[in-house]
This record gives C-alpha cells, structure tokens and sequence, in this order.
C-alpha cells in the first residue's frame, strides 16, 4: 500500500513539474487516434512513413529555434534562409551527384552565416532579437531573389533525393532517421553539458548569467549558428523531396516552428522548456495542418487555424512572468 502511495506521489509530482510537457504528449497521442478515426488508414505504415518525413522536416528546424527561444531569443529568419538554402542547393548541383559536396558547402555557410549575424547582432549591437531576426530575414531573402533572378534554376542530385525520400527497410524514412540521430545529439547538450546549463541560465537571466561567469556572447553565437545550420539543412532536404526549388519553399516553417516550440512547452519568456517537448509540438503541428489539407481546407483556413492554436496556446503557457 505505502509502494503504491510512493508511486502515485511520484506520478503526481512529475506531472506537477513537467506538466505543458505532459500535456503536449496527451494532445499528440489524443490527436493521432482522432486522426485515425476520421481519416481510416491515416497510420498505415505508407502515409505514417510519409508523415514521419514531414515531421521531421519541422523538428530538425524546431532543434534551432528551441535553443533561441530557451536562451531568450526567437528567430524570425527561418524561412528566408530555408528559401536560399534550397535555391542554392538547386544552382549548384544542377541534377549531378558530383556537385553535392560543394552545394552542401555553399548551403551550410549560409545558414551558419546567417546564425552568426544574428547572433552578433543581438548580443554587441543589442538589437533586439524580434528586429534583428527579422532584418537578417529581409537581407537573406533579397539576396535570394538577386541569386535566382526571381526564377530559381537547377536541380536535385540523385544523391541527395534518394536521402530526402527514401526508406530504411521500406518503412522508416530516412530524414526522420537524420532527425533522431539530431535529436539524440542535442538533446544530450542541452540537458547533460555545461552548453546547456548556459543556455538555460541566459534565458533566465542574461544579466546574472553573465555575473556567474557564463560566456553569454558565445551562447548567444552558438544558438543562432545552431537554428541557422539547422534551416540549411533543411532547405537542402527539400531540394531532394521536391525535386527543384522554389522562391517560398521555407515559407510555412517559421511560424510553424515557433508554434511547436510554444506547444511543446517552452516559455517565451525564455530559460523553460526542452526540445523533447517540442518534439511533441512538431508532431502536433504537422497533423493538424495535414488533416486541415486532406479535409481540404484553403490555405487561408489552414493559416487561420495556425494562428489560433498558437494563440490558445500563449493563453495556457505564456503567462509566465520573469524576473530580469
């Protein structure tokens, strides 16, 4: 009877302690077996392979803009940088496996350019991180439409196709297989290294973190570098999933990613949360939006429904009041 008691009360206090993480886990679970329900055979192994895809295509961006927000930040940057990731990605390989490493290189230092300005700009210009994002955001995308001319060429390689749509054993997506590898990796630095206390402490508070030693100017680099390699990688996954590149492909992904960040139970005001929550939100999103496109909902109807759910949310987790 006490075990049973110790148990429950155990039970209990996780739930006290990690409740919008709890809860996240509910509504996914609640929302997969609705989305059963009303759409038979949405979990059969060809649609959940190709939702899996989705799903991560979301939760490799949400690993980056998890680290921004919990360190106090929020990055508005994603799509643009997603946008000339993939046209890049197109230019450059042009349909041919032999120019996958140099596109890969050109992709990844512009998403780890962008990141550091941001970074840089945030922490030694003290913009605020909602202006700078946004500013880095129109600059990337101008030179998208300088770079293209306004009509992206080229092509996927073989290569890289085959990595954003094939299948480990006919079943597993093998971007949802990038994603768990990702994920195991960061959320091991985010809840096990010194990095990670760090983070959390200048999302708390820069100012006392600052004081206790934290080298707030080199988390603030590393987790705009984090969310910027992060879109760029992504950007370069789309080129495989569609095959050519467009000038919105990365559109959708910032609003959606900051969306699943807030659903998963990371506070805006920064210093709370974990990407294991978001994770939860990742899912969350693309289902919703998936089933809103199989019930065929416009694309106004799927925006407005976005934006109630980020609102709804707001209204239970960001309440949240921090000391600065």
């Amino acid at each position: 009877m006490d075990q049973t008691l110790t148990t429950q009360s155990r039970a209990l206090a996780f739930f006290a302690n990690h409740k919008p993480l709890v809860l996240a886990y509910i509504i996914m679970v609640s929302l997969l077996i609705i989305a059963e329900i009303m759409v038979p055979g949405y979990l059969n192994i060809n649609h959940a392979s190709n939702l899996m895809r989705q799903i991560s295509f979301l939760a490799i961006v949400c690993i980056g803009q998890t680290y921004v927000i919990i360190s106090g930040g929020i990055d508005l940057s994603i799509a643009a940088v997603i946008n000339l990731s993939n046209i890049v990605a197109a230019a450059q390989m042009a349909g041919k496996n032999e120019n996958v490493l140099v596109a890969c290189l050109a992709v990844f230092g512009i998403g780890l350019l962008s990141g550091a300005s941001n970074g840089l700009g945030v922490h030694f210009l003290r913009i605020p991180p909602l202006v700078m994002t946004l500013a880095i955001s129109s600059v990337v995308q101008g030179f998208a439409f300088i770079y293209s001319r306004g009509a992206p060429k080229g092509a996927t390689a073989p290569f890289i196709q085959q990595l954003a749509t094939g299948r480990l054993l006919n079943i597993i997506s093998i971007p949802f297989i990038i994603f768990v590898m990702l994920a195991t990796v960061f959320i091991v630095i985010l809840h096990f290294t010194t990095m990670g206390r760090s983070i959390y402490a200048v999302g708390a508070n820069s100012v006392t973190a600052e004081y206790s030693g934290v080298n707030v100017a080199r988390v603030r680099l590393g987790v705009y570098m984090v969310s910027g390699f992060m879109c760029s990688l992504v950007g370069l996954l789309l080129i495989g999933y569609t095959g050519t590149s467009f000038l919105n492909t990365g559109d959708p992904f910032t609003m959606n990613s900051i969306t699943a960040v807030v659903i998963g139970g990371v506070s805006v005001a920064g210093g709370v949360g974990s990407y294991v929550g978001t994770i939860a939100g990742a899912v969350i999103m693309t289902v919703v939006l998936n089933l809103l496109t199989v019930a065929r909902i416009p694309e106004f109807g799927r925006q407005l429904a976005q934006g109630l759910i980020l609102l709804a949310i707001l209204l239970l987790y960001g309440r949240e009041k921090k000391k600065r």
